[in-house]
């Protein structure tokens, strides 16, 4: 298992969050919660999503983030 809690250690730095289908979130990492132990929660400032080619597909002035591995999707609810 990764290591969350050194997520905090890169506040005020650009990082990359690099997932397993080749796109990347590329921004400067502003807060992370909670304070103590593991990050599950973040904010990068002037972020960026990159498809697997490395293009640009969306630009966010700020966007919270859970930078956490997923184990798991599925329907909640009905469609709209």
């Amino acid at each position: 298992m990764p290591d969350y809690a050194s997520i905090r250690d890169m506040v005020s730095h650009r990082v990359t969050f690099e997932f397993d289908s080749g796109a990347k979130i590329v921004g400067y990492l502003a807060a992370c919660a909670p304070t103590e132990g593991p990050v599950e929660y973040a904010v990068l400032s002037k972020a960026q999503i990159l498809d697997s080619k490395d293009r640009v597909v969306a630009r966010f002035d700020e966007l919270p983030v859970v930078p956490n591995s997923l184990v798991s999707f599925a329907i909640t609810e009905g469609a709209l």
